[in-house]
């Protein structure tokens, strides 16, 4: 399920995010009547779509998993999560509609009417992704119903859907899937340019999917200060874990580094106050140490602590480019014009990709050894399967393939536009130009 979430999570950042960029460019196109700009916005519809397809192959698997993998968590809660999972597949669907609409409207369509169908696709990828997350939010504060004699009764669908932590945490998620495409397609087009390709096209690219990045990388700290406020109420241990607090001390202070070793913290740099400060909000307020908690309710420490640092150190080294980016050119100054920037970049996409899967594995592992917080242990939920590691071994190749399958397509996509191809051909579409020729025909040109 790791391997599964981990690969598919990427897919639906470009989900949540690509449409609004998409949107974005295509009503720059319109407005300025650009026709860069509307190129842009077709090819990047394309690679949507190849992204989406994969997605839903690896969307489908995981649905298997969650039965296959987790019989005891959906026999015991599969009434309680059925609605949040309903929506997400008629939104999945109704994405898919509007992003066929969208491909095959170029040319076909009004320009007003033909863009305005990404707005559906924006919407419907918001609200998929949302109910997905209300679900995970819930396993850290179940509520929503009363478990009587062994039975869940009283379950109230709509209170799952809207649990305290589920705004927070697609609010998190959302800002995340914002940072991972937007330096996503800004690193393709820093490639690009220290590749040589310093032309108009690659530079409105990089500039519109860093306006998206920046936004997003500049909100997300503040966002994730507030989520992480409210941890010493719902999750006590693994704020802790976060922290790597294993005594209550007050002050706090907060460590930067460090493992846990034989019960003792050690390489850590220690900054007085600030554990306090950040985790409460408070200077005197005390992180609650692991030593409170049972031992066997602690969450794997190491793991936890070091991934929740990766994704704020990263998270913050991004944050900070992004805002000495927009200021220098604000200044006068194109940083774009300086390989050295164009080198960060181009690791850009990568690092939010690094940073947002950190963040799942502190979500992940901080909240063991409970699946639903307090009230099933991840053990009791798992199935007894003795074919696991043959269902591992059959998932990495098929995602393996997935991986090879999705680089082969978009490279090619991208050396058939470099070498001038308007369009990628397609022998069942109409002639643009009504002409009655038999044979391939094109879809026709970006207008």
């Amino acid at each position: 399920m790791a391997l599964s979430l981990g690969w598919h999570i990427v897919l639906a950042c470009f989900g949540v995010a690509f449409p609004a960029i998409i949107f974005t460019m295509h009503l720059i196109g319109l407005r300025r009547g650009s026709e860069h700009a509307l190129t842009l916005a077709q090819r990047w519809a394309k690679v949507s779509a190849v992204l989406f397809a994969i997605g839903a192959v690896s969307g489908t698997v995981l649905s298997f998993e969650m039965g296959l993998l987790w019989p005891g968590l959906m026999g015991t809660f599969g009434d309680v999560l059925g609605l949040p999972f309903a929506f997400e597949g008629l939104a999945f669907f109704l994405e898919a509609i509007f992003l066929g609409i969208y491909l095959y409207g170029w040319g076909r369509m009004p320009p007003k009417q033909h863009l305005l169908m990404v707005v559906p696709m924006a919407i419907t990828g918001v609200v998929g992704t949302y109910c997905v997350i209300a679900v995970n939010a819930w396993m850290n504060v179940p509520t929503g119903f009363r478990v009587v004699d062994g039975e869940v009764t009283d379950i109230e669908p709509w209170a799952v859907l809207f649990n305290p932590a589920a705004f927070w945490q697609f609010l998190h998620m959302w800002l995340a899937a914002y940072m991972v495409a937007g330096f996503a397609i800004a690193a393709v087009y820093a490639v690009g340019m220290l590749r040589g390709r310093r032309d108009a096209r690659h530079r409105l690219g990089f500039t519109v999917a860093m306006a998206f990045a920046s936004v997003s990388a500049v909100i997300q700290p503040f966002v994730g200060h507030l989520l992480g406020g409210r941890l010493a109420e719902w999750q006590p241990a693994k704020l802790a874990a976060f922290e790597l607090a294993t005594e209550t001390e007050s002050p706090s202070p907060l460590r930067l580094g460090g493992v846990l070793i034989d019960g003792e913290v050690r390489y850590a740099l220690d900054i007085p106050y600030l554990g306090s400060l950040i985790a409460r909000n408070s200077f005197t307020e005390p992180v609650i140490g692991l030593d409170e908690f049972p031992a066997d309710t602690h969450p794997p420490v190491n793991i936890t602590h070091l991934s929740f640092q990766v994704m704020v150190a990263i998270g913050t080294l991004l944050a900070l480019v992004a805002v000495v980016y927009w200021v220098m050119r604000w200044r006068g100054r194109e940083l774009t014009d300086h390989r050295w920037f164009l080198r960060f970049m181009a690791t850009g996409g990568v690092l939010s990709i690094v940073a947002m899967e950190a963040g799942w594995i502190a979500t992940e592992v901080g909240r063991q050894p409970w699946i639903v917080q307090d009230v099933m242990r991840t053990p009791e939920a798992a199935g007894d399967n003795p074919g696991l590691w043959w269902l591992l071994g059959a998932t990495s190749v098929v995602y393996t393939a997935m991986t090879i399958g999705a680089v082969v397509v978009l490279r090619s996509m991208a050396r058939r536009w470099r070498a001038g191809e308007a369009d990628l051909p397609s022998p069942y579409a109409p002639d643009p130009a009504g002409s009655e020729d038999t044979g391939t025909t094109s879809m026709g040109t970006v207008r």
